[in-house]
């Protein structure tokens, strides 16, 4: 009967885990995106901003990302990096909260969230400034090393962080990159774009977040 139980709790965690993810799929059936292009922007609300899992995005993901990048780079806080990791981040929030959030509840909504990026689909050359920002702070955090360009172990050090195997990352870097050894920021660029409005899955940029298929 023990045994039983402890099976039982562990399927409850697990529905709560995956039930409502499949539910945002659904509350995107209406909107004119492709399945496609709903699946990677479901991936990164899910990955990268709902970092707790709580169905929306907040201010305490940014605060949670926060801690999870300087951990990562080894930045204590109250340090020059941290200081200015926090200040970025905090930015990136507000931008995102000002512009995403239409019901002011405090919360971006994975409608929200969809919306938003339909909008930039649409005229990428006019991005937001929050959007303008959490590309660069992408590019600047993968650039361990501050020389210009990231490299392979660069990419995956960060994105295996967020939970994603360190292979799946490795292939998704050279997909991204088309075999070279390093991409520079004017190349990121052009493939940050691509993710986010690309309907074309073997197109590079759609491995920019370390995943390598949608």
């Amino acid at each position: 009967m023990e045994t039983l139980n402890y099976g039982k709790a562990i399927l409850r965690e697990m529905m709560s885990r995956v039930i409502p993810r499949n539910l945002f799929g659904n509350r995107l059936a209406n909107m004119p995106i492709s399945d496609f292009r709903k699946k990677k922007l479901l991936y990164v609300f899910n990955v990268f901003f709902d970092v707790n899992q709580s169905g929306t995005i907040d201010k305490k993901d940014f605060e949670e990302a926060i801690e999870k990048i300087c951990s990562l780079r080894g930045w204590a806080q109250g340090s020059e990096q941290y200081k200015k990791t926090y200040d970025s981040m905090i930015q990136i929030w507000e931008g995102l909260r000002q512009k995403a959030d239409a019901n002011q509840d405090g919360q971006v909504s994975v409608e929200e969230w969809a919306s938003m990026w339909e909008d930039y689909s649409k005229s990428p050359e006019n991005a937001l400034e929050w959007q303008n920002q959490y590309q660069r702070f992408m590019f600047d955090l993968e650039d361990a090393s501050g020389d210009g360009s990231i490299d392979i172990d660069e990419f995956t050090s960060v994105c295996s962080s967020y939970g994603l195997k360190a292979q799946e990352c490795r292939d998704a870097f050279q997909k991204m990159s088309g075999g070279q050894k390093e991409v520079n920021y004017q190349q990121f660029e052009t493939l940050w774009k691509q993710f986010f409005i690309s309907e074309n899955p073997s197109e590079p940029g759609n491995f920019i977040f370390g995943k390598t298929s949608f």
